[in-house]
């Protein structure tokens, strides 16, 4: 016998004669199922008591059909639509006024130390890091920037300075040689917009202007994302707890494969109504990360594909079939088990209702019992 499960509350069932449950497939929550369920029965009456001495029901009235009970995993499961892609896009704007000297292709990848773009042929490098560039960078400046600044220097292979949120003296020499190697002026000073920071290594998306075209400060020159594809699926916001941060997800592709994900980030979002006059909607957005999927999405830049959720699960719990459940005279729930040419009623509590199938828990139940199933 599994264990006993939490029990579904159904107070608004009038109390009548039994009645056998109809059940059929959906994706919404356990206790709609139920209560649809309840509705569409069809009457069946359940005579004796559930004692062992109780008269059993002889072979003429032994139901039309019959399923076994089960010993198995219950999901609660959503299916979603989603967008499989590289991910949120982001604008790279000019900070200075310059032609446009040189882009990169749209889907190149730009790596730490590399160029972005070029304006008046000098080059605005990528460089990692969360703080975007605000303001320019020279001795006696101290933040969070300063050391973002500092660490990526390092990692570019220039030293001389302690990684700290203080531009030093030391600070400015490495920045005079990484000017130099870059062909920008040797000042020691890094000017706003000489640099972008981005979390890691990105991919270009869209491009904005092109090669000749005069810049200035705020015009956008290029959408970048991250490299690595992922999944991105909105949600209506009372869903949220479905797509928490860690959540494990299955992911369809086009194809029909199957291939396992986690939810890395999830955010509130403000999208447009559908209609000229309807209201936004709040959402929430999540983002997947796929398992091992690179041979399976080789060649998808971005596809749709379906994107399914579990709620909540039970695990080696025994089932039957929702349309086996019988609403009894005395209140609750119950199934009528077969054995041989004869059946009886035994009371059951309900527990997850979910793609057609209930978990059960009573007296006496166990695996591969037969119960009595509607025509």
């Amino acid at each position: 016998m599994g264990a006993a499960p939490a029990r579904d509350t159904l107070d608004d069932v009038a109390a009548a004669p039994p009645r056998r449950r109809g059940g059929g497939r959906g994706r919404t929550v356990a206790v709609v199922v139920a209560v649809a369920a309840v509705a569409a029965a069809a009457a069946v009456y359940a005579t004796g008591t559930f004692d062992d001495g109780a008269p059993q029901q002889t072979a003429s009235a032994l139901p039309p059909a019959t399923a076994q009970i089960k010993r198995e995993t219950l999901r609660d499961t959503r299916e979603e639509d989603g967008t499989l892609g590289y991910g949120p896009t982001t604008t790279a704007a000019s900070r200075q006024q310059g032609t446009v000297t040189w882009l990169p292709d749209s889907g190149q990848q730009v790596s730490r130390g590399e160029s972005l773009y070029r304006i008046d042929a000098r080059p605005v490098t990528l460089m990692y890091g969360t703080t975007p560039a605000y303001r320019r960078l020279a001795p006696g400046m101290e933040g969070r920037d300063v050391e973002q600044l500092e660490r990526n220097l390092k990692a570019l292979g220039y030293d001389g300075f302690t990684v700290d949120d203080e531009y030093t003296d030391g600070t400015a020499d490495a920045v005079l040689d990484w000017q130099d190697d870059r062909n920008l002026p040797e000042t020691g000073v890094v000017e706003l917009g000489q640099v972008v920071f981005a979390p890691d290594k990105v991919r270009v998306e869209t491009l904005e202007t092109e090669v000749g075209q005069p810049t200035a400060p705020g015009q956008k020159v290029l959408t970048y994302t991250g490299t690595e594809k992922v999944v991105t699926v909105q949600l209506d916001s009372e869903d949220q707890r479905m797509a928490r941060e860690g959540a494990k997800v299955t992911v369809t592709l086009p194809d029909g494969k199957d291939v396992k994900g986690e939810v890395t980030e999830t955010a509130t979002v403000i999208v447009p109504g559908d209609g000229q006059n309807a209201e936004p909607e709040t959402k929430v957005e999540s983002l997947i990360e796929l398992s091992g999927a690179g041979k399976e999405t080789r060649g998808l830049d971005q596809a749709a594909v379906d994107v399914t959720f579990t709620a909540s699960q039970r695990k080696d719990v025994l089932t039957v079939p929702i349309a086996a459940l019988v609403a009894l005279r005395e209140g609750g729930f119950g199934l009528q088990v077969v054995e041989g040419s004869a059946t009886r009623y035994v009371a059951v509590e309900t527990g997850l209702f979910t793609e057609g199938r209930v978990e059960v828990s009573g007296e006496g139940l166990s695996e591969g019992m037969t119960v009595g199933m509607p025509q």
